[in-house]
């Protein structure tokens, strides 16, 4: 194995044991804390789009213990925003070989996915076509505040996130104890600009290359 070999080796044992953590104090926090968060984080969000709302957002619908997007993904909606989130499967339930989406168009016009995610059963729309979201809102376990983001270790994001506008601001939503000082990072990461957590919208800022 080669010195390089080791240190990719060495990054991806982080990450593992990074996501390992974070998962198991997602898993531990009681209900009350959770509701209480997700509200708290709407409406920071909510504020801070204001009275001037994008005409597109990318996001995605939460799942499990993640922080709580359903009612952000509804809330837009119901402001006539168009909601693109991510399209994993065909209409067969095939796997897709590359990133996609589709517009959200109501809670009855979703089909279970892969992962216990729920998808559009609207038109796929290629990776290419997420320039059109002027905001793009994306899961992650942690981040810091140079925006590395650790995601769930399948690459789904970092892939999409590549064909992303760059005047688009990307937002993790994370709890309190996600934001940390140091996340494994590999060089072709995509950073994000913006982090949510409980109590706050906290600006990213690139270290110096």
């Amino acid at each position: 194995m080669t010195t390089g070999d080791a240190d990719q080796a060495a990054l991806a044992g982080a990450k593992r044991t990074l996501r390992d953590a974070v998962l198991r104090r997602r898993a531990s926090r009681p209900e009350p804390d959770r509701t209480a968060d997700d509200e708290a984080r709407f409406a920071l969000l909510a504020t801070t789009l204001g009275d001037r709302l994008p005409d597109t957002v990318a996001a995605y619908l939460s799942v499990g213990d993640e922080p709580d997007t359903l009612r952000l993904v509804a809330w837009l909606d119901a402001r006539r925003v168009r909601v693109l989130l991510p399209v994993l499967t065909d209409g067969a339930g095939a796997r897709l070989d590359r990133p996609a989406w589709a517009a959200y168009e109501g809670p009855d016009a979703l089909r279970a996915g892969p992962l216990g995610l729920l998808e559009p059963t609207g038109a796929v729309l290629p990776a290419r076509q997420l320039p059109e979201a002027e905001l793009v809102v994306c899961p992650g376990l942690a981040a810091n505040r140079h925006g590395d983001r650790l995601g769930r270790g399948g690459g789904w994001y970092d892939r999409a996130l590549a064909h992303a506008g760059q005047a688009s601001p990307v937002l993790v939503l994370l709890n309190r104890d996600e934001v940390l000082e140091a996340i494994p990072a590999q060089p072709w990461d995509r950073r994000v600009d913006r982090i949510v957590t409980p109590d706050d919208v906290l600006d990213c800022d690139p270290p110096y290359s």
